[in-house]
C-alpha cells in the first residue's frame, strides 16, 4: 500500500518544477486578463484527502501537506501553511519562488490587502472556494482597490498537461452490521432537522457516505465516493453520481432511498429549485460558491449553515463503538508484533524509515481485515521526527539512527478506523529526551483521566495536555486531538481537543489524545491513543459528567520515561493501562512476541 500511483505522484511533486510551472501559469493568467490567482489545496468538496487530479497545490509548488494555499501574483507568490508544516514547506518548496507565510501570523486575506495592486484582477475557481472564504478574499481585494474575479475555467488546469483523470471507481454498500443504523432511519432523522428548508444540498462526500451507508475508493485513505446529493423534505432524495459506478445490488438498495442522476444534472436541479423559490440548506464548510450562486441566480433562498449530518455522524452508535473497540484490539496486536520486530532490527542502524513503514503495513495486512491505511504513515527518524506531518519518500528516506523514532500510523477496517502514535527508543535516550517524553506523557495521562461536565468543549481541556510542557517553557504547534470517523475520515469534526475546538463533547464521540514536543533538527515526540467520550456516574454528583475510555491498545515505551517526574496517580494509570494491553493482546500474538510484550508492559510504580 505504500507503493502506488498516489505515492508516485508525490514523488514527482518536486520543488525544482516550480519555476517552469509558475511561469506557465502566469502566461495563462495574462491570457485570461488576470493579475493573480488563488490556489487552495481543495477539491469541489473541501475534503482533506483529495484525488490526484485535485492536487493542484502540490503540482505547482511541490508542497504535499494536507492543508495549505498559494497566491500567485505577477511579480510575487506566497504559500500559506499552519504550524504543522513550517519545516516541511522549506524542504519541499523553492522558497525563492514561493515565500512561506505562517498563516497564524499573516492570513491570506491580510497578505492580499498588503500586496495586491490597485485595479488588479485576482482570479479564483468558484468550485474550490466556499462562500465564506470568497467573502473574505473579496473584502481583502476591495481594500487594496482590486477585484476578485470568478474563473469559468481553472487557469492552472490549462497548463497542467498531464493532469490525472477524475476517479470513477465503484461504490459499495456499508453493511448495517457495521453501520448500526439503516439509511432510511438516518434520512428521517436528518429531514426532521431541516426546519424551514425544503431541501438540503449535501456537498460533503463523508456526509453522503454516512447518510446512505455507502463507501467508495475515490481518494486515498478515506473510503468515500466523490459525489453530491440533494435531500428533499418531501419525496425522494437525489444522488448525483455516474450510473456506471453503481453495481446492480446497490441500485436495488438505493432505489427506495434516492433517485440516481448524472453529476451533470446537478446544476439543472439547483436551477429548478431556484425557480420554485425553494429554501435550500447548504453546508457552509464544504459547498462550492458556484453552487450557491447558481441557486441564488435562479431565485432560490440559501440557508448557509453547518450540515446537521456532521453532529449526527460524530456520535457513534453502540454498533459503531463495538466495532471501533474490536478494530483497535486487532490493530493493537499488529502494532505489538511490529514493535517486537522493530526492537530486534533498529539497533543495527540498517533499518530505514520506509522499511519500518512497509513492515508495519505488512503486520496490519496479515490481520486479513485491512482495507487501507487511514493516512500516510509518518515515519520520522531523528530530526525527521521533528517535522510534525513528515511524509517519507524515496528521496528523504534515511536509516534510523540511535535516539528517538516517531511513528504515527492508522488503519481502515470495515468496523473501525485507527490512529496511533508511538515514540520509540533506539538505544538509550538522553536525559533531555526522557524529560521531554515524560512531560508529553503527563499531558497524555491528564487527558485520559479527565472528568468534565456536560457542555465542556475541547478547548476547555486542551491546557491539561500542555501544562507540564508549559512549566518547562515548552509547547507544540498543533491541536491535542481530533475527531475520528467510523470507517470514514481519520480526521472528523466537529469534535476535537485544541485551543480552537468549540464543539461540545458528547457521549459516543471518538477523539485522539496526542500531545507532543518537537526539537527542530533533533527529534520529535508524540504519544497518541484514541478515546471515546463516555458518561461517568459519580456518587453524590450534582451534574451529568463525562470522561474518556481509551480504546487504543499498545505499549508506551518505558525506556523513554523518567519515573521521578510522574506522580503516583500517573504511575498507577500507566501500570493499569499496560496491564490491560498485556491481558487483551497476549492471546493474539506468538510466544516470542508475548515475552517481549510482558517486558514492555511491566509495572513501574513502587508498591
Amino acid at each position: 500500500m505504500f507503493e502506488g500511483s498516489y505515492q508516485t505522484f508525490f514523488e514527482n511533486a518536486d520543488p525544482s518544477h516550480g519555476k517552469a510551472r509558475i511561469a506557465a501559469l502566469r502566461e495563462e493568467l495574462a491570457r485570461q486578463k488576470l493579475d493573480g490567482f488563488i490556489v487552495p489545496r481543495a477539491d469541489e468538496h473541501q475534503s482533506e484527502y483529495v484525488p490526484p487530479c485535485a492536487e493542484r497545490l502540490a503540482w505547482l509548488t511541490g508542497f504535499t501537506g494536507s492543508a495549505g494555499l498559494a497566491i500567485i501574483l505577477r511579480e510575487k507568490a506566497a504559500i500559506f501553511i499552519d504550524g504543522r508544516y513550517t519545516l516541511q514547506v522549506r524542504e519541499q518548496v523553492d522558497v525563492k519562488i514561493f515565500a512561506p507565510v505562517p498563516i497564524a501570523e499573516t492570513s491570506p486575506p491580510q497578505w492580499l490587502s498588503q500586496n495586491l495592486k490597485k485595479n488588479a484582477r485576482l482570479g479564483y475557481d468558484p468550485w474550490l472556494i466556499t462562500p465564506g472564504a470568497r467573502e473574505t478574499y473579496a473584502k481583502a481585494a476591495a481594500k487594496a482597490g482590486a477585484t476578485l474575479i470568478p474563473c469559468t475555467s481553472n487557469p492552472l488546469d490549462a497548463v497542467w498537461t498531464d493532469r490525472p483523470e477524475k476517479p470513477a471507481k465503484p461504490v459499495h454498500l456499508h453493511p448495517r452490521r457495521f453501520a448500526g443504523m439503516g439509511a432510511t432511519e438516518k434520512l428521517k432523522t436528518v429531514k426532521a432537522k431541516l426546519g424551514d428548508a425544503s431541501a438540503m444540498l449535501i456537498s460533503d462526500p463523508h456526509d453522503i457516505a454516512w447518510l446512505f451507508n455507502l463507501r467508495g475508493n475515490d481518494v486515498s485513505h478515506t473510503p468515500i465516493a466523490l459525489c453530491f446529493a440533494i435531500l428533499h423534505t418531501k419525496g425522494k432524495s437525489q444522488l448525483f453520481i455516474e450510473a456506471s459506478r453503481i453495481e446492480d445490488g446497490l441500485t436495488k438498495a438505493l432505489r427506495p432511498l434516492a433517485n440516481l442522476a448524472a453529476p451533470s444534472a446537478l446544476m439543472g436541479e439547483l436551477k429548478k429549485l431556484g425557480k420554485s423559490r425553494s429554501t435550500v440548506w447548504m453546508d457552509s464548510s464544504s459547498v462550492p460558491s458556484l453552487l450557491v450562486d447558481t441557486l441564488e441566480k435562479a431565485g432560490g433562498k440559501i440557508m448557509l449553515a453547518t450540515s446537521p449530518i456532521r453532529a449526527l455522524k460524530a456520535v457513534k452508535n453502540a454498533t459503531e463503538l463495538e466495532g471501533a473497540r474490536a478494530a483497535h484490539i486487532r490493530d493493537g496486536a499488529a502494532i505489538v508484533r511490529f514493535l517486537c520486530w522493530f526492537d530486534e532490527r533498529a539497533i543495527s542502524g540498517k533499518l530505514t524509515e520506509i522499511g519500518a513503514v512497509k513492515a508495519l503495513e505488512s503486520f496490519r495486512r496479515e490481520t486479513g481485515k485491512l482495507k487501507e491505511i487511514s493516512f500516510p504513515t509518518i515515519s520520522g527518524a531523528g530530526a525527521n521526527g521533528a517535522i510534525v506531518h513528515y511524509r517519507v519518500t524515496e528521496k528523504t528516506n534515511r536509516r534510523i539512527p540511535k535516539g528517538l523514532f516517531l511513528l504515527d500510523s492508522g488503519a481502515q477496517y470495515e468496523d473501525g478506523t485507527t490512529d496511533i502514535t508511538r515514540t520509540i527508543a533506539v538505544g538509550t535516550p538522553s536525559r533531555e529526551m526522557r524529560d521531554r517524553f515524560t512531560r508529553v506523557l503527563k499531558g497524555h495521562i491528564a487527558i485520559a483521566r479527565a472528568v468534565f461536565p456536560k457542555g465542556t468543549r475541547g478547548q476547555h481541556l486542551d491546557i491539561l495536555a500542555r501544562s507540564s510542557l508549559y512549566q518547562a517553557g515548552l509547547d507544540y504547534d498543533h491541536g491535542t486531538g481530533h475527531g475520528v470517523g467510523s470507517y470514514l475520515s481519520v480526521h472528523e469534526g466537529p469534535q476535537g481537543i485544541s485551543k480552537a475546538s468549540v464543539a461540545e463533547l458528547e457521549a459516543g464521540m471518538i477523539c485522539s489524545n496526542e500531545p507532543g514536543y518537537y526539537k527542530t533538527g533533533a527529534y520529535g515526540i508524540r504519544i497518541e491513543n484514541l478515546v471515546v467520550v463516555e458518561m461517568r456516574e459519580i456518587a453524590g454528583g450534582e451534574r451529568p459528567m463525562f470522561g474518556f475510555e481509551t480504546i487504543t491498545l499498545a505499549p508506551i515505551d518505558l525506556r523513554c520515561i523518567e519515573p521521578s517526574l510522574l506522580t503516583r496517580d500517573e504511575l498507577k494509570w500507566l501500570d493499569a493501562y499496560h496491564a490491560r494491553v498485556r491481558k487483551t493482546l497476549s492471546p493474539l500474538i506468538d510466544a516470542k512476541e508475548k515475552k517481549w510484550l510482558t517486558q514492555a508492559t511491566q509495572a513501574i510504580a513502587k508498591k
